[in-house]
């Protein structure tokens, strides 16, 4: 029976139809080997150094799953410059295929992962680049440094607070105050102090805040993928930089639409029967890239509203119309779902920004020609 399952097991290598699902991890690594039919072949736990011995003596063309978590692109990589196949699959896609919902280890996870990759219809997470890697990671601390500088002058507001001194919610106000110190009589030398430090460590975090504002900025000045993108109004270097390195070239996605529902900018269904049931905003996938798009599209609604009407281009026509019959919410989020298929546009077919596209859209066509009628 042992030498069956070897003959069998080396068939399927020379074949090539293995796939190894791997569940990630910090120190040790769990894999499963499953064949064309959907059997295990094989299971196993490996350490860190011997797992990336390990996937270099795997078959070229072999399909190595994982699910996208930390390390997956490190391991992608890896895979790739071993002539392996990469897969990385959302964490919601494959608990599906998790045997039991109460049975959950790292080999069962394995196995789970081996089955999701095997489905042909399967949405896969594109492997990022070093470079995609490295920018991210500015606006991952830059988000960091806003999120603590943020914590800080609240802490100052809340401890002023505690004696009385009560400051208005903005950063200038509280800079003021923190300046006039001196001034403040009602206060002990002691708790002074205290807030002169903690002044020092908030003027620091803004200072290496700004330095990520400046190193994304020159990486959008730098990269021409971004001069398109930035010339749509609501679309700066921040988010310009942010979807460039979050979805590089963006031919992951068939089409526009299916990159804004991959960001979240859709409704969600529950549609049944041939009724269809539209619910709220799904407010799925990257969360920073939305939440830069649902910033942009507020820029974009005020401009409209304030430029002349015979200096308006068509989208801001749109825009104004769309404003007039939906509340602000609706309309805000209309806007960036149209600033997400614009820029899977003009990073899949590498375009310039034309206002006046919609124009020749066959959609609006049917509308003008209906209007007529």
């Amino acid at each position: 029976m042992v030498l069956r399952h070897n003959r069998h097991y080396e068939e399927e290598v020379s074949m090539g139809t293995i796939t190894i699902g791997v569940d990630l991890a910090k120190s040790v690594f769990s894999a499963c080997e499953m064949d064309g039919a959907g059997h295990v072949l094989k299971r196993q736990d490996l350490r860190r150094e011997p797992f990336g011995l390990w996937l270099a003596q795997r078959p070229a063309g072999t399909v190595v799953a994982m699910e996208a978590c930390s390390g997956a692109h490190h391991w992608a990589r890896r895979c790739l410059e071993y002539g392996l196949e990469p897969r990385i699959i959302a964490a919601q896609f494959v608990k599906p295929f998790r045997k039991g919902s109460k049975t959950k280890n790292d080999r069962a996870d394995a196995e789970a992962i081996a089955t999701a990759a095997r489905q042909g219809n399967m949405r896969l997470v594109p492997v990022k680049s070093l470079d995609q890697q490295v920018r991210l990671s500015w606006h991952r601390v830059r988000e960091g440094y806003k999120m603590a500088s943020l914590a800080i002058g609240n802490r100052i507001r809340g401890l002023l607070a505690e004696f009385g001194v009560i400051v208005a919610p903005s950063d200038g106000a509280l800079h003021r105050q923190l300046a006039d110190l001196d001034a403040q009589r009602g206060l002990p030398a002691e708790f002074k102090e205290l807030l002169r430090d903690l002044a020092e460590h908030w003027k620091q975090l803004r200072v290496h805040f700004d330095a990520c504002d400046a190193r994304i900025e020159a990486h959008a000045r730098g990269d021409e993928r971004c001069a398109r993108l930035r010339a749509v109004i609501g679309i700066g270097a921040i988010t310009a930089d942010a979807a460039v390195a979050t979805v590089g070239n963006a031919r992951e996605f068939r089409q526009g639409r299916q990159m804004a529902a991959w960001l979240g900018l859709v409704p969600t269904q529950h549609s049944s029967g041939g009724h269809v049931r539209l619910g709220e905003i799904s407010c799925r996938g990257d969360a920073y890239l939305r939440t830069l798009l649902i910033q942009g599209a507020r820029s974009s609604l005020q401009r409209a509203k304030a430029v002349a009407t015979e200096k308006a281009t068509p989208e801001q026509l749109w825009i104004r119309a769309l404003d007039g019959r939906m509340p602000f919410g609706k309309v805000i989020v209309a806007i960036a779902n149209k600033h997400a298929r614009q820029i899977w546009a003009m990073l899949a077919h590498g375009v310039d920004y034309d206002p006046s596209a919609c124009l020749n859209h066959p959609m609006h066509r049917q509308t003008c020609t209906g209007r007529a009628a």
